[in-house]
């Protein structure tokens, strides 16, 4: 599959066209989600959280480790946040939206969006600096987190709300069409979990622009890659949150943190 692809625009149903693209190829770009201003707030929002997460010194939200880092200049910053939905109420009434809605069918009967479950909603603030704990991100499948969980491989797909515009020298979101459809070997066994961030000859770059909105199944193999450049302009920010079909498990704060994220150390 060649590294461009077709965008489309989200309205209140899927389209058939946008349905087959996402069944073939297990992800989809939907363009300009969100207006500018509402990426605005989204990041003021964050930094009322982290600020107050700093400030009472937060390790842990329902059981998930919060990954914090340093700035540019060397100020302490979240670099993963988990559960903004819940912290903050500008994030919960995004997911309000009800473009949502249409989003849910593909992952078939019985889908919603995890705002109490996996991590909730997680915010990804990569930057490449001199102290940075967080600019890149291994070959991984999300796959692996059910068998990890104990629970039978459902569905488990991945909306990236994007709040920054990408080049190609920012790295980022890189996956491999249809490879959620390979067998739980492939799945288990084609990379070595977050070790490999090596390029693949199959991988498509998603290329987003701040407000646009993504969806992959989280089976893919997907990977982020490093910014090519440093400094402010490596600067990048994305929120996730999970659609899930099967059994409904919430997370709160007396939730045990799971076994493969007392690893996260090596999540770079």
């Amino acid at each position: 599959m060649a590294t461009s692809y077709p965008t489309f625009t989200l309205s209140d149903q899927l389209t058939r066209q946008q349905l087959d693209f996402f069944n073939t190829h297990g992800f989809i770009h939907f363009k300009n989600f969100i207006k500018p201003a509402t990426v605005s707030s989204i990041i003021d929002a964050s930094k009322e959280v982290e600020k107050k997460w700093i400030e009472q010194d937060i390790k842990k939200i329902n059981g998930v480790p919060i990954k914090y880092g340093k700035d540019l200049d060397g100020s302490p910053i979240v670099q993963r946040f988990a559960f903004l939905n819940q912290q903050h109420q500008t994030l919960s009434g995004l997911l309000l939206d009800p473009r949502f809605n249409a989003l849910l069918q593909l992952a078939g009967d019985g889908a919603r969006l995890g705002t109490e479950e996996k991590d909730g909603m997680v915010f990804n603030h990569y930057i490449n600096g001199p102290d940075s704990k967080f600019s890149k991100m291994g070959w991984h499948t999300d796959g692996l987190r059910d068998i990890f969980y104990g629970t039978k491989l459902n569905p488990m797909l991945n909306v990236g709300i994007h709040l920054s515009t990408l080049k190609p020298e920012n790295g980022g979101l890189k996956i491999i069409p249809g490879t959620h459809k390979q067998s739980i070997y492939q799945m288990l066994f084609r990379k070595k979990y977050f070790l490999d961030n090596k390029s693949d000859a199959d991988e498509v770059s998603i290329l987003p622009e701040a407000g646009d909105l993504t969806i992959h199944d989280g089976r893919l193999w997907h990977r982020v890659a490093e910014s090519a450049v440093r400094g402010e302009e490596s600067r990048r920010r994305v929120i996730y949150i999970p659609i899930i079909a099967g059994k409904y498990a919430p997370k709160n704060e007396n939730s045990p943190t799971v076994f493969y994220q007392r690893f996260a150390g090596i999540v770079k």
